[in-house]
């Protein structure tokens, strides 16, 4: 495995990008029509990906039990994607399964925000926010007297990691961000935990953590980027048309608007 490093890509990209996730409405989207747009694959989405045979510039995986549950996915990314993000613990994980599954391949290490490294530990939730709203790079809420404020954040440069958010599309549009891309076009962020994934059925599906992350984390972490990051140089867009998170906080597009968008820039 060569193990490579996000820094290099920095503002590296310009225009428009879709990150297609696993929700339901995936399935009803179009890929092979905007395949001429960069696009990130996230987890089990991929399959989407080699149904039309379209190669995604990134594939974005950083749950570990993905590669336990869905290791024939991740090694069909592997295959397909122009470039992969790992989290370390995906990457351990694949590892112990798949001895070989990285051999000669290229891997940017994906990691969180405040992780230790280079012998450095790390801080405590509210020693790193304190200290994060000083830094350029990072929106980060901050509370002396409760903890999840202080996991609220967006971080522009993922040379220093990103905010999870509690769901794989937000640590998505940082990456999108810090490569450069103008304008986002999120699919599949349905954030419904009882429609389940696209690509599952039945006792297949694995739980999903959604409604318990949803109040405290994802939709604080989506406010505070509404609010803080998207501009008139950076956008982002849900084209989910039923998704929980509200069009206020970011805009829903139907295909007809997003086809006059792409075409009038």
């Amino acid at each position: 495995m060569n193990l490579l490093d996000l820094a290099t890509l920095h503002s590296s990209q310009r225009g428009d990008v879709f990150i297609v996730a696993s929700g339901p409405s995936a399935r009803e989207f179009p890929l092979a029509r905007y395949s001429h747009v960069p696009m990130f694959s996230l987890n089990g989405s991929i399959c989407l990906f080699g149904e039309v045979n379209v190669s995604p510039f990134f594939y974005l995986c950083d749950d570990g039990s993905f590669v336990r549950n869905r290791t024939p996915l991740l090694l069909q990314a592997i295959e397909q994607a122009q470039n992969l993000a790992l989290s370390p613990g995906v990457i351990d994980n694949l590892l112990k399964l798949e001895a070989h599954a990285l051999d000669d391949v290229g891997v940017y290490r994906f990691e969180r925000v405040n992780r230790p490294g280079d012998n450095r530990p790390a801080l405590s939730d509210r020693r790193f926010a304190w200290a994060a709203r000083r830094d350029a790079d990072m929106e980060c809420d901050f509370s002396w007297l409760r903890q999840k404020p202080n996991r609220i954040g967006f971080c522009r440069n993922l040379a220093k990691g990103y905010f999870s958010g509690r769901t794989i599309p937000y640590a998505g549009i940082q990456l999108a961000y810090h490569l450069g891309f103008s304008r986002v076009f999120v699919v599949g962020m349905d954030l419904d935990s009882s429609l389940g994934r696209f690509y599952e059925q039945g006792g297949e599906a694995v739980r999903s953590r959604l409604d318990g992350d949803y109040e405290d984390y994802i939709l604080p972490c989506f406010e505070l980027m509404a609010e803080r990051v998207v501009n008139s140089n950076f956008q982002v867009y849900n084209l989910s048309p039923n998704s929980r998170l509200p069009s206020s906080v970011i805009p829903k597009l139907e295909l007809d608007q997003l086809d006059a968008l792409l075409c009038s820039s």
